[in-house]
C-alpha cells in the first residue's frame, strides 16, 4: 500500500463500497460521514485525490469542491450518473480535473487516479518566474503586487508547461500529452475548459499573456 490518501464523497453506499474494496488494496481509502461537514471533514482527512459525486444530500458536488477549493488544490475527479454534457463542463469550471459517468470502469477509474497522483509526484520543484509574476509547485500564482490565485492540478500543469516553454508556440497535443501519459485519457474539451478556466482566474491579477494560435494552440509571451 502506498502513503496516498483518496476520499470519497459519495451518498451511494454500494457504489463506496465498491471503491473502497477496490482501491484500499492500493491506497488509504476515506469516505463522508456527514454530509452537512464534508469541507471539515475533507480537510482532517488531507487527500491526495478526491472522488467526487454531484448529487450529494443538502448541497450538491459543485458547491462543495468551489468550498474545497478555497483551501485544497488536490485533484477532483466527478463520478455521476449524469452523461449531460453542460454537468461536465459545470464540474470542471467548478474546479474538477475529471469526470467520469456513471456506470463506470473500475479499471479506468484506476488507471485515470494513477496518472493524477504520478503527475503529483512528478511536479517539478523549481519555482517560475516571468516578469514579477511567479508560479510555485503548490499551484500558487503571485502577482508582482503580491496578489495570489491557486490554480487546481490541471491549471497548474498547463500552466508550468507554458512557463517552460515562453516565447514559443505549444500545440494542443503537447498539451495534452503533459496532461495525460496516456492517449485514452486526451480529451479537447477539457483541455479546452481548463484554458478558459485558467485565463479567467489570472486576469484580476493582470495576466493576460496566454494567447490562442490559430488551428495550432498556445503562446506565453
Amino acid at each position: 500500500m502506498t502513503d496516498r490518501r483518496i476520499f470519497i464523497i459519495e451518498d451511494d453506499q454500494t457504489i463506496v463500497h465498491l471503491l473502497k474494496n477496490s482501491l484500499q488494496t492500493t491506497y488509504t481509502v476515506g469516505s463522508v460521514q456527514n454530509f452537512r461537514d464534508v469541507k471539515r471533514e475533507t480537510e482532517v482527512f488531507q487527500p491526495d485525490l478526491i472522488l467526487m459525486d454531484i448529487t450529494l444530500p443538502y448541497y450538491n458536488g459543485f458547491y462543495w469542491t468551489t468550498e474545497i477549493r478555497k483551501s485544497l488544490s488536490v485533484p477532483i475527479i466527478f463520478i455521476s450518473s449524469s452523461s449531460d454534457e453542460m454537468d461536465m463542463v459545470m464540474a470542471l469550471n467548478m474546479g474538477g480535473d475529471d469526470f467520469i459517468s456513471k456506470p463506470f470502469s473500475l479499471t479506468v477509474l484506476e488507471a485515470k487516479i494513477a496518472a493524477f497522483l504520478r503527475r503529483a509526484r512528478q511536479t517539478a520543484t523549481l519555482e517560475h518566474h516571468l516578469d514579477g509574476y511567479q508560479l510555485n509547485q503548490d499551484g500558487i500564482f503571485t502577482s508582482p503586487t503580491h496578489q495570489q490565485v491557486t490554480l487546481t492540478p490541471n491549471e497548474y500543469k498547463i500552466l508550468r508547461f507554458l512557463f517552460e516553454h515562453v516565447d514559443q508556440v505549444v500545440t494542443k497535443e503537447e498539451l495534452l500529452e503533459s496532461l495525460w501519459e496516456d492517449e485514452s485519457f486526451i480529451d479537447q474539451n477539457t483541455l479546452n475548459v481548463n484554458m478558459t478556466r485558467l485565463r479567467k482566474k489570472l486576469t484580476p491579477l493582470g495576466f493576460n499573456r496566454i494567447h490562442t494560435v490559430r488551428g495550432v494552440g498556445y503562446l506565453l509571451k
